[in-house]
């Protein structure tokens, strides 16, 4: 595709859509990748488990306290260890016997409390996992579908006959918004009357206003410029001005390379998403780098969608 095409949107949308299925296809390794190496461990723990009498340090009496316990394991040393065991087991009294379960074959072995039909570490829940991975496919499937969207509309209006309009080129600046949604976006005021967002292309800064363009579609209207650039459009064609927007003149291209305006809405999305492992997650090394890659992929992939100045 020439440089008068197409092209500038179309290396936004490879990297839209790279964006949006390496990041969920790593998630998808991540939680499948800690549910294999769980139920491996806990297949080793139920093979190699010895049990031990540990001892109450203090006394515990109220649900939710914590337990310290003395116990040693087979080779005879001696470990201190806390619990919160499950409600219905208090009260615990100083001296009292608390029976545990480790694996002797680790060289620092960790206990858990035994309890009669289960073993081991808790295991990871299955159903909170599978249902992760069902909202990370379908969050994938929308932002694809939103870019094949995109491409067809292009295509479609691209079509229908054309006819000659006036075009002022405009930037747009949502005050309030998400990240990606603060992004200046560009739009096209047609005849003075029409409204139509559209992706970035180079050409813009070289027509700035009162440009003579070919308008096809009525729904959405692809613009071309006198040079042949193909223009392709962002949502519906509007027929009064945008609310919530602050529209500016475009002076000048910018000139810094187009993906480093990427870096900010994946940085947004990487503190969030740690952030959320703790606060949404449980804090688990599993919670903070699921959630992570999650809002730092969404984070990314809507910026692109969002079509922004670059």
């Amino acid at each position: 595709m020439n440089a008068r095409g197409t092209g500038p949107a179309l290396r936004v949308a490879v990297f839209g859509l790279t964006v949006t299925l390496v990041g969920y296809a790593l998630l998808a390794a991540w939680l499948a990748g800690n549910a294999y190496v769980n139920d491996r461990a806990r297949d080793h723990f139920r093979e190699h488990r010895g049990y031990a009498s540990g001892l109450v340090l203090r006394d515990a009496p109220t649900p939710g306290d914590e337990v310290r316990v003395r116990w040693t394991d087979d080779r005879l040393h001696s470990h201190v260890q806390r619990f919160v065991p499950a409600a219905e087991s208090y009260p615990y009294s100083r001296y009292m016997i608390f029976p545990l379960e480790y694996d002797p074959t680790e060289k620092h072995p960790s206990a858990h409390p035994y309890e009669e039909g289960k073993f081991g570490p808790a295991p990871l829940d299955e159903d909170a996992l599978i249902g992760s991975a069902v909202i990370a496919a379908l969050a994938a499937a929308g932002l694809v579908a939103a870019w094949a969207r995109r491409g067809l509309t292009f295509r479609l209006a691209a079509r229908r006959p054309g006819r000659s309009m006036t075009a002022d080129v405009r930037i747009g600046t949502r005050a309030r918004s998400f990240h990606w949604q603060a992004a200046r976006t560009p739009w096209l005021v047609l005849d003075d009357r029409h409204w139509q967002r559209v992706m970035w292309h180079p050409a813009l800064a070289e027509h700035w206003d009162g440009t003579s363009v070919t308008v096809h579609g009525d729904r959405t209207a692809v613009a071309v410029l006198p040079d042949g650039t193909r223009l392709v459009p962002v949502g519906r064609l509007r027929h009064r001005e945008p609310a919530r927007l602050t529209f500016t003149h475009l002076r000048s291209a910018p000139a810094h390379a187009w993906w480093r305006r990427a870096w900010p809405a994946t940085a947004y999305g990487t503190v969030f998403g740690f952030a959320a492992g703790f606060w949404l997650g449980d804090g688990t090394l599993l919670a903070v780098v699921g959630h992570t890659l999650a809002f730092a992929t969404l984070s990314t992939a809507l910026w692109a969608l969002y079509a922004p100045e670059l």
